[in-house]
């Protein structure tokens, strides 16, 4: 741990503070409270204590650092900035602006050393528990009595804000159950909301609420004495425990006439101020955006240990690659995202059979097929591994006794679950997945939408996907989930037809990169599929096919996803046996059929057919795009009702018979417009 005087302590935490006004007041938008309040840790963090490299910000063992608190994004930037990552003082200076990597809130893939997307609070709180976790799954793994190979802690800051949304408190339950030690986090206590004191709304006491959880719990009285600052830090290493330190801080710290205030949570001080501040802090460097020579001094003399902690753990890695080399190749092959290609010829493929099986017991048999191949593919279910058939078979469960489990209990905290699975996609090296009903997509809608924002692939089981799951009734029964999930840029959804499709979603998911996938499967039992009288199911892995044509030029295409591809084949062969040229197209994924070529896209939906129809069990809102100016939709536009399946099924219309209908009069349409003219 380097030494530093008092004075050099003092003089770079306010060159933190004032490069974090500085690009606020150039940007005039902005949040310098936290900044200013929260200087002291970024500084002791990363000068004292973090091993990280910022010529090498991927490095496997380094501390991760987490600003769940992303609203003060120029600490991270300033403190980035500072040690060097290739963070620029222009960058700082387009702090907001148009083409910078410098965004508002800190967004993953696109600032070097910004280890995850945050701004919506309790999401990065989530995401470092998630990252926790897949240090310990894989430090079980891969360390060795003589040779640990991943030891590094996960530290972040949290906010007011961040403890009030109740993802931070399934996030922090579940981290004080497994014990997750390796975890530390400072609490920005600054008493201070966007509307005034926290007293308006927040009174609880932080310190024994997270002593219920099960963390180690420290106070800090104050954020600038660095000596107590340091001495919780290390008490907090030494910890068995996920760790806190409730820090008491004063956002806008130095400001003479904002300090304490709401003001200064979310707007620049302003010129007049921010010269105040200079003033009252001893800031005697003159202009903005500097560096007093003493502070580059520092940075410059730390850059080697930066630089040297990872030569240090490479020396270790090469002894790691010599004692154990089968462990070695495995472990740096996941970490770099290649985990071969042997699970494929273990997805499983299932006879054809009339009575069916439900997609949701399918994708429990791939799961367990591909497995063992797949040794960091580890996931689970809020509370549903039975109904949501996630349980792989062969392995322990995930627990403070023992890291090495490969089935995850995450509780009934849905939301936490997504933010957790976004962590440790985001750790690496594992692939993560986490299943729940359809119907609770909407309680983890804030970390799906982050986990596409970022560019990372966690999988996302959604079973019992329609009215199809009968008697639950409506509160259960997901109608608008298909179209809000489709609506989230970039999120992979796949919905299949049988369970043969169900084992190419599995390899979709697995090969898909850049957002995760979510896999939409029945509670219901489905006929698998005879696909010697019907196309291959590894066209799902075009996103849509022609599953079943009479005539090569149709006069008729019928589409649909899941379970209703088998009404609208056997409404097909009924539509033939009238001598009409129809066309079945099962339509399990709209993201991978868009990305396949326009001759592609033409071949399945030539333009020429006016005659379609879609049949979905969930609203219509997006089918429009594959249907023309003439096609109709059987959908479901109201909620659900509790009653058994089939019977629901009749009285909403996803019946062979109203199938037929519906593209009889759509024929109809179209011969009246086209014919006739």
């Amino acid at each position: 741990m380097p030494i530093h005087s008092k004075e050099l302590d003092n003089l770079t935490i306010n060159t933190i503070r004032f490069l974090a006004i500085d690009a606020i007041e150039k940007a005039n938008s902005g949040h310098p409270g936290m900044p200013m309040g929260c200087a002291p840790i970024a500084y002791s963090l990363y000068t004292k204590f973090m091993n990280h490299n910022p010529e090498n910000p991927e490095w496997i063992n380094r501390d991760r650092f987490v600003l769940s608190a992303g609203h003060g994004s120029m600490l991270l930037y300033s403190i980035l900035h500072l040690c060097g990552y290739d963070v620029s003082m222009e960058q700082l200076k387009q702090f907001r602006q148009w083409g910078s990597i410098t965004p508002g809130h800190p967004e993953y893939g696109l600032t070097p050393g910004v280890e995850t997307t945050t701004g919506p609070l309790g999401q990065g709180f989530t995401n470092a528990v998630g990252m926790a976790i897949a240090q310990e799954y894989l430090a079980a793994r891969y360390n060795k009595n003589d040779l640990k190979i991943l030891d590094h802690f996960i530290y972040g800051i949290c906010s007011d804000g961040d403890l009030m949304e109740g993802v931070s408190h399934e996030a922090a339950s579940i981290a004080g159950h497994l014990k997750l030690k390796k975890l530390i986090f400072f609490y920005d206590d600054n008493s201070i909301t966007i509307d005034g004191s926290t007293s308006l709304t927040f009174s609880e006491d932080i310190a024994k609420r997270f002593d219920a959880y099960g963390w180690y719990v420290q106070t800090l009285k104050d954020v600038n004495d660095l000596d107590a600052l340091i001495e919780c830090i290390i008490n907090a290493q030494k910890s068995e425990l996920p760790s806190i330190i409730i820090t008491k801080t004063h956002i806008g710290y130095g400001s003479p006439n904002k300090q304490g205030t709401a003001s200064v949570h979310g707007s620049p001080l302003g010129k007049e101020e921010a010269f105040l501040t200079r003033k009252n802090l001893g800031w005697n460097e003159k202009g903005e955006f500097v560096i007093p020579e003493k502070v580059s001094e520092l940075f410059n003399k730390l850059k080697p240990s930066f630089k040297g902690k990872e030569e240090e753990w490479n020396k270790k890695l090469d002894e790691y690659k010599k004692k154990y080399p089968e462990d070695a190749k495995e472990f740096l092959s996941i970490m770099k995202g290649d985990f071969g290609s042997e699970w494929k010829s273990k997805l499983p493929v299932f006879p054809p059979d009339e009575k069916g099986m439900a997609t949701r017991a399918a994708s429990g048999k791939v799961l367990n097929s591909i497995a063992a191949s797949l040794p960091t593919l580890i996931g689970g279910s809020a509370d549903l591994a039975p109904s949501n058939n996630t349980f792989l078979k062969d392995y322990p469960v995930f627990s403070s006794s023992n890291y090495g489990g490969r089935n995850f209990h995450f509780g009934i905290r849905e939301h936490a679950m997504a933010g957790i699975l976004n962590g440790m996609a985001l750790y690496g090296g594992v692939i993560p997945y986490g299943g729940t009903f359809l119907v609770f997509s909407d309680y983890m809608r804030p970390a799906l939408r982050l986990g596409a924002l970022s560019g990372i692939k966690p999988i996302f089981v959604f079973t019992h996907d329609s009215i199809g799951l009968g008697e639950d009734g409506p509160t259960h029964q997901p109608v608008e989930h298909l179209a809000a999930l489709r609506a989230i840029p970039k999120m992979l959804v796949i919905r299949p037809a049988d369970a043969n499709e169900t084992s190419f979603a599995w390899q979709a998911a697995l090969e898909h990169n850049g957002s995760p996938a979510a896999i939409i499967l029945t509670r219901q039992n489905i006929p698998v599929l005879d696909r010697t009288k019907l196309s291959s199911a590894e066209g799902l892995l075009k996103g849509a096919y022609v599953l079943y044509e009479n005539d090569k030029s149709p006069d008729l295409i019928l589409m649909a996803s899941g379970s209703e591809v088998y009404l609208a084949l056997q409404a097909a062969q009924e539509i033939a046996s009238e001598e009409i040229k129809v066309r079945v197209v099962s339509f399990p994924s709209w993201e991978l059929f868009e990305k396949q070529s326009d001759e592609y896209k033409k071949s399945v939906l030539p333009k020429n057919i006016k005659a379609r129809v879609s049949v979905e069990a969930g609203v219509k809102l997006g089918w429009e795009k594959y249907l023309g100016d003439y096609g109709k939709v059987i959908s479901i536009e109201k909620f659900g009702a509790s009653a058994p399946y089939k019977i629901l099924m009749e009285k909403y219309g996803f019946t062979k018979e109203s199938i037929i209908q519906t593209a009889l009069d759509v024929l109809n349409i179209v011969k009246q417009n086209f014919v006739a003219k």
